[in-house]
């Protein structure tokens, strides 16, 4: 088991993507924190569900926008466990609307959880991680940080920022041993895009744009790319936003 008693932090772990990575982390022997912020019956449901399959995960609550609430989180994670060895920084949202249509709340809740969440999560695990020299950070991205969509600003805007976040980190923090990297998922079948996942137009329009033909990836496949590099073989990956999209930016 790759990950064999790393203690993890998922945020946005109770569906989609990140449900997949903390079901595949426990799966390699890591202790998971299943974050939610606000569903807390699914993060429970998750974190029940992979210990009776038996692996070890307790669930969460926390709104990574708020600096309180993601510092009690951080406590509750080391006091349970002793330390935190691996961040995934996966909680998001999208809105989509026209661009005039946005509202100030729409467009504070998508930054203020997409970049803000991920920064704080990132900054509350840090010390602990330069304290024993060692650290995967991993943040999620998309295709829409490089590859711009309409009807989606504040999410395109958003995701951009935690691309480039990942770099800077990476360029302050792999001297003290931790390993900062990205995952952009391509459009991946998950609860936050249902509504274009009924849309037929738009799933012709993936198949079009995507080698294999494929409109979605399954949230397992993105899973894969976070275990890699939460894992030793990525130790002299630092700075890399790894593209797990079925070739949708090579067209």
């Amino acid at each position: 088991m790759t990950l064999k008693d790393k203690v993890a932090i998922v945020t946005g772990g109770s569906q989609g993507i990140g449900e997949a990575i903390c079901r595949a982390y426990a799966r390699e022997g890591a202790k998971v924190a299943v974050v939610n912020a606000r569903k807390p019956a699914l993060g429970q449901s998750v974190a029940r569900t992979i210990r009776e399959a038996g692996g070890t995960a307790r669930a969460f609550q926390c709104d990574v926008s708020r600096r309180e609430q993601v510092r009690k989180l951080v406590e509750d994670v080391t006091g349970a466990w002793g330390t935190v060895d691996i961040l995934v920084s996966n909680a998001g949202i999208m809105i989509n609307k026209a661009v005039e249509e946005y509202t100030e709340e729409d467009w504070d809740l998508t930054v203020d959880t997409n970049l803000k969440g991920a920064f704080l999560m990132a900054q509350a695990v840090i010390p602990l991680m330069k304290a024993k020299r060692s650290g995967k950070i991993v943040f999620m991205a998309s295709i829409a940080a490089t590859h711009a969509f309409p009807n989606s600003v504040p999410y395109c805007a958003s995701k951009a920022g935690v691309w480039m976040m990942s770099k800077a980190l990476c360029a302050e923090l792999a001297k003290s041993g931790i390993n900062v990297n990205s995952i952009s998922p391509g459009n991946t079948a998950t609860p936050l895009n249902e509504h274009l996942q009924r849309d037929p137009e738009f799933v012709r329009l993936m198949q079009s744009y995507t080698p294999t033909g494929r409109a979605y990836l399954s949230t397992d496949e993105v899973a894969g790319a976070a275990v890699f590099l939460a894992s030793e073989d990525a130790r002299a990956i630092h700075g890399v936003d790894l593209i797990v999209d079925d070739g949708w930016c090579a067209m």
